[in-house]
C-alpha cells in the first residue's frame, strides 16, 4: 500500500520509492501467501505512477482489474490504517495466445538464434547452424519474422551450402533436419502465434492512466507455464530488450518500470555460465535505466547467488522443513537476511502462518535493514480472479486492441525466396511455393518495374521499398485483409515501417546476446 510517499509492506517496514529499483525477492512455500504480497507491492508501485509487468501463472492476479470486498480478515490487517481504500487499478491483459489478452507477439529476428536454440533445446552444434542461418539472413536483407521464414531460409541455406560453407563453416543438413523438427514442435505449442506481427513495442508497457496510476500489465500464463522453455526466453528477451532500448536515468526518485519475475527457477533451469554472466550483468545494470527487477520463487536456492546477491529487498514467506533438503533450504533463506537479535530467523521462518513473513528493505543508505517479521498488509483489489466476460470487456475497451488484435503477414524471407524460386525453374527445393497471384492487367505497373516520373518517389526505409513490402506476395495463414480504406493502409505502413525500423537495430541486440555459445 502506497502512504505517505513510501510503500507499507506490513507492520512499521516500509519501502522508499528510491531503493524500490535496487530489485528484489518474494520467496515462500506454495499457499503462504506469495500471490497476496505480489499484488500489494503491484497495486503500491501503480499508486505510485510507476508501470508493472507481471505474469498471471493461476489465474487469480487479474482481480486487480476490480475493486476488492471487505471482511473479517483484511478489517484485522488494516485496522489502524485510516488511508486503506477498497478500490480497482488500471490493468492490460495480454496473452502470447492471445485467448485471456491481446496477442504478444515477437519477431524471430528480434528473439535472435540464441535465445531460439534454448527454446529449442539445440546442441552447440545446431546452435551454429542456427546462428549462420540467422546470420545469412542478415547480410541479405532477408526478414525471419515467422516460422515459415525461418524454414525457407534453413533450407536456402542447406540447398547453397557450396555457397556459404567458405564463408561460415560446416553446415551441417542433419542439424538442419533437427532444427526443422524442432520447429514442428514449436508450432505444436503455439508458435505461429507467438512470432509474427504487429510486435509488441515495449514502450506500450511502460503507461500510466489519465490519474497518474502506473498500468499493470498482466500476462495471462495458465497456458504458457505449459511451455517453460517459451515463458523464460520471452521473459529474457523482455529483460534484455529493456536493457538495450531504455535510455539512462541515473540514481532516480522511483524506478520508470517494474517487472516481476514469477516462478524465477524457470528462467535459471539449465542456464549455462556465460548465459548467466551476461543475465548477471543486466540485473546489475539495468537498474540505472530506472527498472526494478523481483524475482519470485519458493526457495532463495532457487536463484543462483551470481543474481541474489544483487536483490536489495526480500520477503520471506514460510518454508517446511520436511526433509534434510528442505531443512538446507530454510538455512540458505535464513543466511540471505541481516539477523535480528530478537529472533532465530531459521526458526521463524519454518513456523510463519500464511500472510506473514519476514522482511528486509534497503534504507536511504542502501544498507540492508535488520530482518522484522510482519502480517503482510491486505490488497485493495479484488482476491481472486475476475469474471471472463468482465476480462473480455476490458479486452475490448483497450486501447492497444486496434494495434494488436490481428495478425499482419509482410513480405518478408519466404515470399522473397518463393518468388526466386518461382522465376528460375531449375532451381529445386523444399521450400513450399508461394500461393499463386491474380494475373495483372496488362495496363497495370508491375511492382518490380520503375514506376512512371508522374507518380510520387516510394516511401523507403533502411534499403527497403516499403511499397514493395506492402504489395507483395502474401502465403496462406490468418492476416490482416488488405483494403482500399485508408485505416488498413496506415496500420499495414506503419506495421512495415516498424519491421525496418527494428531490422536495423536488431544486429546489436543479437550481438549482446549472441555472442554466448
Amino acid at each position: 500500500m502506497f502512504v505517505e510517499d513510501k510503500i507499507l509492506i506490513g507492520g512499521d517496514v516500509y519501502l522508499l520509492p528510491k531503493m524500490a529499483n535496487r530489485h528484489g525477492l518474494i520467496a515462500g512455500a506454495t499457499g503462504t501467501g506469495k500471490t497476496i504480497t505480489l499484488k500489494t507491492l503491484a497495486e503500491s508501485f501503480s499508486d505510485m505512477g510507476v508501470p508493472v509487468f507481471l505474469a498471471d501463472m493461476k489465474g487469480d492476479i487479474s482481480g486487480l482489474a476490480k475493486i476488492g470486498e471487505m471482511n473479517d480478515n483484511i478489517a484485522k490487517r488494516v485496522e489502524g490504517i485510516d488511508s486503506f481504500k477498497l478500490k480497482s487499478y488500471p490493468v492490460e491483459f495480454w496473452d502470447l495466445f492471445g485467448e485471456k489478452g491481446l496477442p504478444v507477439r515477437v519477431t524471430l529476428s528480434e528473439m535472435g538464434p540464441v535465445l531460439l536454440s534454448k527454446i529449442l533445446n539445440l546442441t552447440e552444434a545446431q546452435s551454429g547452424v542456427l546462428n549462420i542461418v540467422f546470420r545469412v539472413a542478415d547480410e541479405e536483407s532477408l526478414l525471419i519474422i515467422d516460422i515459415k521464414d525461418l524454414k525457407s531460409m534453413i533450407n536456402h541455406v542447406v540447398e547453397n551450402k557450396d555457397v556459404y560453407e567458405p564463408k561460415y563453416g560446416a553446415i551441417a543438413a542433419k542439424s538442419a533436419n533437427t532444427i526443422l523438427r524442432n520447429l514442428i514442435t514449436l508450432e505444436d505449442q503455439g508458435g505461429n502465434d507467438f512470432f509474427g506481427e504487429p510486435a509488441l513495442e515495449l514502450d506500450d508497457f511502460i503507461k500510466v492512466d489519465e490519474s497518474g496510476c502506473g498500468v499493470i500489465n498482466i500476462l495471462d500464463a495458465q497456458k504458457l507455464s505449459l511451455s517453460p522453455e517459451i515463458y523464460s526466453s520471452f521473459l529474457l528477451w523482455m529483460l534484455s530488450s529493456l536493457y538495450e532500448q531504455l535510455p539512462e536515468v541515473g540514481d532516480a526518485e522511483k524506478p520508470k518500470f517494474v517487472f516481476f519475475f514469477d516462478e524465477a527457477h524457470l528462467i535459471f533451469d539449465g542456464m549455462g555460465a556465460e548465459f548467466l554472466k551476461k543475465i548477471e550483468q543486466i540485473t546489475r545494470l539495468i537498474r540505472s535505466k530506472g527498472v526494478g527487477l523481483y524475482f519470485i520463487s519458493q526457495s532463495p536456492a532457487d536463484i543462483p547467488d551470481e543474481i541474489l546477491g544483487q536483490l536489495g529487498n526480500r520477503i520471506q514467506h514460510a518454508l517446511r522443513a520436511y526433509t534434510p533438503k528442505d531443512q538446507k533450504a530454510v538455512k540458505v533463506a535464513a543466511e540471505t537476511f541481516r539477523a535480528n537479535p530478537e529472533f532465530d530467523t531459521a526458526d521463524v521462518i519454518s513456523n510463519l502462518g500464511i500472510g506473514e513473513a519476514l522482511v528486509s528493505v534497503l534504507d536511504e543508505q542502501g544498507v540492508p535493514g535488520i530482518v522484522q517479521q510482519v502480517k503482510v498488509i491486505a490488497p485493495q483489489s479484488y482476491i481472486g480472479p475476475i469474471d471472463e466476460n468482465v476480462r473480455a470487456d476490458l479486452i475490448n475497451l483497450s486501447e492497444f486492441k486496434d494495434k494488436y488484435l490481428e495478425a499482419v503477414d509482410n513480405e518478408s524471407a519466404y515470399e522473397i525466396l518463393a518468388n526466386k524460386i518461382n522465376q528460375n525453374a531449375n532451381i529445386e527445393s523444399e521450400v513450399p511455393p508461394a500461393p499463386p497471384q491474380a494475373e495483372q492487367p496488362q495496363d497495370e505497373v508491375p511492382q518490380t518495374q520503375q514506376a512512371p516520373e508522374s507518380q510520387p518517389e516510394s516511401l523507403s526505409l533502411g534499403g527497403f521499398d516499403l511499397g514493395t513490402i506492402l504489395g507483395g506476395s502474401q502465403p496462406a495463414g490468418k492476416k490482416t485483409k488488405k483494403t482500399a480504406q485508408q485505416k488498413a493502409i496506415e496500420k499495414a505502413a506503419t506495421t512495415a515501417a516498424n519491421t525496418m525500423a527494428r531490422e536495423v537495430t536488431k544486429g546489436i541486440m543479437r550481438g549482446l546476446f549472441g555472442q554466448m555459445k
